[in-house]
């Protein structure tokens, strides 16, 4: 369990933490599977070399990239040409860029965007995104040369939990402030609602669209940045069980998952698909049966908590094209937010996610725990074991991760 002392010691400034040059930029290293257009890398890396848009300005981070590592170049790579244009140096190695060529450590922090690239997949139809490898690289570096630097790591932390669990061990072992995660649970919402610590939250149901493992884990966290405002805080998951096909609406009539809920979560989509595409009408979807008449190959995933409390996640391609929640309070109508994705290619939401990273590095504590994305990363492993399983239900005693949601909103509110 995350006691309040561990959280403390992980998003503190602490004695093993690398100093700045005083009054010059923080000095980042950034670690990443590739570098092109409309990749991650490309949509954050040039965030902290351009600058980006917030609260209503073109903010300038008082931070400059010193050194990069690609570990893949396919014919449409930017990095050698935005190394030329920025005047930092691509590295052959992790602990050379994280070194900058020299005998220790130059640089004040790193970052990690492990997404995108030719990777394998494993029989869960994860992707093997080298996340864990790359920052065992980057703590191996720490351990040698006796100083520790503030982590980044995009998306979830690994495809395997245990993975997962040994990062966020070593940010504890070695008191450096670690951030991870999606863009979703920082972009604005519409409306900017967010729940009071303590909620005593009663059901949820999640809308998300795209792939499974990439797309899942997105919405997956964007659930759970909800879900860990309940009452009692977060407590861990107790079991997952992942369905997909008519047993979804099976499901659904058997009341496992909320009708009223799902309405209310479609009520803020700006993307309805069937008839609002044909003609201009919008309509009460779940009522009419247009969702299980759109949804190609739906998906539902059952969280259960360890204080009782449900939760599922329904992939519905076809109906929507974008994500949204709703959460039943005790004595209160459904809550529903829309999670807003701006297009391509300003991408904005991404800039709300390098701001908290930008925080991090400049403040020396992370905004929000790692842990959710800790336990985001497990329950997405436990649901692909379990459609891997027949679709079984899975006891996850392994998943007891317990943590406080931070106090202050951390969504976009400008």
């Amino acid at each position: 369990m995350l006691t309040r002392r561990d959280f403390l010691a992980t998003t503190a400034a602490a004695p093993l933490l690398a100093a700045a040059p005083a009054g010059g930029p923080k000095r980042i290293a950034i670690v990443a599977t590739v570098w092109y257009y409309l990749s991650h890398a490309q949509h954050m890396g040039d965030r902290f070399l351009v600058g980006y848009p917030h609260n209503g300005q073109w903010h300038h981070p008082n931070i400059k990239v010193v050194s990069l590592y690609v570990d893949q170049k396919p014919a449409n790579d930017q990095s050698e040409q935005r190394a030329r244009e920025f005047g930092f140096k691509v590295y052959p190695t992790i602990a050379e860029a994280l070194r900058c060529g020299g005998p220790k450590l130059a640089v004040d922090a790193v970052v990690i965007i492990g997404e995108h690239g030719k990777y394998p997949r494993n029989e869960k139809g994860q992707v093997l995104y080298p996340r864990y490898e790359f920052f065992k690289q980057c703590v191996e570096v720490f351990d040698k040369d006796g100083r520790a630097l503030p982590v980044y790591n995009d998306k979830h932390l690994s495809y395997s939990f245990a993975k997962a669990k040994w990062m966020v061990e070593q940010s504890r072992r070695l008191r450096f402030p670690m951030l991870a995660g999606s863009s979703l649970p920082v972009t604005w919402r519409l409306p900017d609602l967010e729940l009071p610590l303590e909620s005593e939250i009663e059901d949820a149901v999640m809308v998300g669209v795209g792939g499974s493992d990439p797309m899942d884990f997105h919405a997956l966290e964007a659930l759970q940045c909800f879900m860990e405002r309940r009452k009692g805080g977060e407590t861990g998951v107790k079991a997952v069980q992942m369905i997909t096909g008519d047993a979804v609406w099976k499901a659904g009539d058997e009341g496992r998952w909320s009708k009223d809920l799902l309405r209310s979560a479609i009520s803020r989509s700006d993307t309805p698909q069937g008839h609002a595409v044909l003609d201009g009408r919008t309509e009460d979807m779940v009522g009419l049966g247009e969702v299980q008449r759109l949804a190609k190959d739906p998906a539902a995933y059952f969280i259960e908590y360890n204080d009782g409390v449900k939760a599922t996640l329904l992939m519905l391609n076809g109906v929507v094209a974008d994500y949204n929640v709703a959460v039943r309070i005790k004595g209160m109508p459904p809550q529903a937010v829309q999670f807003l994705l701006t297009p391509v290619p300003n991408v904005t939401y991404s800039a709300c996610l390098v701001s908290k990273i930008e925080e991090m590095i400049m403040t020396g504590r992370a905004p929000y725990p790692v842990e959710r994305t800790q336990l985001v990363s497990g329950v997405l492993e436990a649901c692909l074991t379990s459609k891997l399983m027949n679709q079984q239900r899975l006891e996850t005693p392994n998943l007891a991760v317990s943590y406080r949601a931070p106090v202050k909103p951390q969504h976009a509110r400008a």
